[in-house]
This record gives structure tokens, sequence and C-alpha cells, in this order.
């Protein structure tokens, strides 16, 4: 079978690049540039250091770029991803063993959400899980934790699968947007309407061979990701922005992802899942699959068996206010109960809203709470997700 992409293996398991990151005492962070730095500088985003690289956060402004996300199409660099290969007759038990979904559903052009339990209880990193081949699978992880996710997994990597680190390899554009099939069509020869949610195929992109062009997306908006090596990433970014000009395309910033994402209720690891949470408790149940052995599988189905002392819950706020990262949350009597873990100003609601752990018997939709924005109680309800209906 043909690799989606062709790169060169010296080894069984290779080496990783490390971020390069100095020491907190140097008050400064060595950073990487994605293959599309200058482009986004002449676009005049504003540049931050983000997760040991340096990120566009917003070009306008986040409410209007969120706004043309949801009611246009944008186009996001999220090349500071990470992405591995996991290859050979061992792959899929490797992947069994380390992830709590079920991969052996997973048919060739099949994409799923996933977790990576630990041994305490919580969660290594959230992921995603693309089957590739018979015996090769591609893993998408969080750029804050591509070596920590390397090392776990090899740790674990016992039936000793290939294993092979590409993340500095490859360019990951999100094409987002209700506009975002009519967008990429014209430059590709896949039919993407063909392509249903959580799928992908191999196609060509603005003259560019081997594509990945995945139905995925962290917006709840609808669109594709591409995957692209470094070498025609320019290439690939230019054909689109020039494809989606009638459609009113915009670059967008990690700003507007970050509420795009809270809208509907997706976890952004490090705020709303960590080492500490359990996917059972973070609402991941549905990820989380005892028909196989994973790590610490046994003291999870206990916990989903016993049932849970807290879980993660949408709140939006009924007052005017805007909710931060560990903010108190309150029942009705000012008692606290909870913790805010996103928070924010909602652009297409115009309210404030957030996620939060609270007391389990606080956690049904409807339940009356208070959110202490500034030494004052803000009323606020439980909101089944996702908060954007």
């Amino acid at each position: 079978m043909v690799f989606l992409f062709s790169f060169p293996s010296n080894s069984l398991i290779l080496p990783h690049k490390q971020n390069t990151l100095t020491t907190p005492t140097s008050m400064q962070e060595a950073v990487k540039k994605t293959a599309l730095f200058d482009t986004h500088v002449s676009l005049g985003a504003k540049m931050i250091p983000f997760a040991g690289y340096e990120m566009p956060v917003r070009y306008s402004s986040d409410i209007e770029e969120h706004k043309c996300v949801r009611e246009k199409v944008g186009i996001f660099d999220v090349s500071h991803m990470g992405e591995f290969l996991i290859k050979g007759p061992q792959a899929e038990n490797l992947i069994q063993k380390v992830s709590s979904n079920d991969a052996s559903i997973l048919k060739i052009g099949q994409a799923q959400y996933s977790c990576l339990p630990n041994d305490k209880g919580g969660i290594v990193d959230d992921l995603l899980v693309y089957r590739l081949a018979p015996q090769e699978y591609l893993l998408v992880v969080n750029a804050s934790n591509i070596d920590k996710d390397w090392d776990w997994i090899a740790k674990h990597n016992d039936m000793k699968a290939a294993m092979e680190n590409i993340s500095d390899q490859l360019s990951l554009f999100a094409v987002q947007g209700p506009n975002a099939t009519a967008t990429l069509q014209p430059i590709t020869d896949l039919d993407l309407s063909g392509i249903p949610f959580y799928h992908f195929r191999k196609g060509k992109i603005a003259g560019v061979a081997d594509i990945i062009i995945s139905a995925t997306g962290y917006t709840g908006a609808g669109g594709f990701e591409l995957y692209v090596p470094n070498s025609s990433a320019k290439q690939v970014w230019e054909a689109v922005m020039k494809a989606g000009k009638d459609q009113g395309i915009q670059p967008i910033g990690l700003g507007a992802r970050d509420t795009l994402r809270l809208e509907m209720g997706y976890c952004l690891y490090g705020n709303d899942i960590n080492e500490e949470t359990s996917p059972i408790e973070a609402g991941l149940g549905w990820i989380t699959k005892f028909t196989k052995p994973f790590i610490n599988h046994e003291n999870l189905k206990a916990q989903k068996e016993k049932g849970v002392d807290k879980k993660l819950v949408g709140f939006i706020l009924e007052e005017k206010g805007i909710p931060r990262s560990g903010y108190t949350i309150t029942n009705t009597a000012g008692e606290p109960i909870g913790k805010v873990t996103s928070g924010s100003l909602s652009p297409s609601m115009g309210l404030g809203i957030g996620l939060g752990y609270v007391d389990i018997g606080y956690a049904k939709p409807g339940t009356r709470i208070g959110i202490s924005v500034r030494k004052k109680n803000l009323e606020a309800r439980i909101e089944k997700l996702p908060l954007l209906k």
C-alpha cells in the first residue's frame, strides 16, 4: 500500500525533534516558525508565541474573524499541531493500548476523536486518529504536547510498532465555514461533497498531489482540514485564498478559533482537560470504549459505573459580564461548587459563555448558578452543549 505521504525512515522508532524552549529563568522562549510565518506577517497578523511556535492570534479583530467563519469561510494556519505515523503489523495494537476510543472499527479513509489516558485517571492529550492504510495510522496531537505524547506512546510501545514523528514536515490548514466546499471545490480533483464528516480522502489541491483532505475541524462551522508538505504550503494557501475571494474568505487567527470551539463546547487541552481530569468527568465517555483494554481502563470503567463527583458543563451568563478561566462557580446561595475552565464573550450570541467543572448535583441543564466576576456574583444557567444552537 502506498503511504499518503512518503517519508524516509532510518529506524524502527525514529528520534523525534525536540521543541527548543529555553528555561523559564531566561524569560524568553526560542520559538519555531511555521512555513507561512512571512505570509502571516505580510497580511498584518499579530504574532504571538504559542505552544513553542510564532502563531497568528488575529489579523483584524477576533469578533470579525469569528463571524466570518460562522457566516462565510475562513482559513486557519494550525501547522503547529503534531503528527505521528504509526505503521506495521502492530500499529493497531499500539493505538488500541494507548487510546481510549476503539480504533479497530476504523476503515481506511476514516478518522476518530480520541484521547490518551494516563495511568492516574487523567488525560495525557486528546487527538485525532486517521486510518491511512491497513497497517498505517496518522495521529494528530496538540502542539504543546508533541514531545510528551511521543514519549508516552513510545514508552508503551512494547509491541515495537514503527513510529515516525513528521510534525516538522507538514503544514495544516483548516478551511472552515458554510462556504468551505464552494471555496475548495474549484481547486481539487475530488468531489468534496462525497467526503462524509470524519472521513478523508487523498487528492490534488491547487496542483499539489497526495494531500490529505479531511472533513474535520474544531469550529462547528463545517469544512475541511488540509495536510500539506511544508514545501507546498505557500502554494496551497495562496490558491485557497484566491479561490475563496468571491466566498468572502479571510485568514483567521487563534483568538477566533478559541471562541468558535467554545461556542460548541469543545474541550481545550490545558484548560478543560489535563492530566488530572478524567474523560468521564470531562463528558468524553463517548470516546472511552470499554470493548477493549487500554491504559487504566479498569479504573475508568469503575468510575463510569459508580459515577463521578464533578462534571464538565457549559453555561451561559444571564447578566452582562465575561467569565474567565479560574473564576469561581457558585450555587444560588453563593456557595462555591466549581471553577470556570474556559470563558469568553460569544461573538455569535452576544453573551458571556463558558465551560467549567461543577459538583455533580449541579450539572443538570437548566440549573441556576452564579459566576463570581470581580467580586460580583453574576446569574447564569447550565446549558446543554453545544452552547450555540
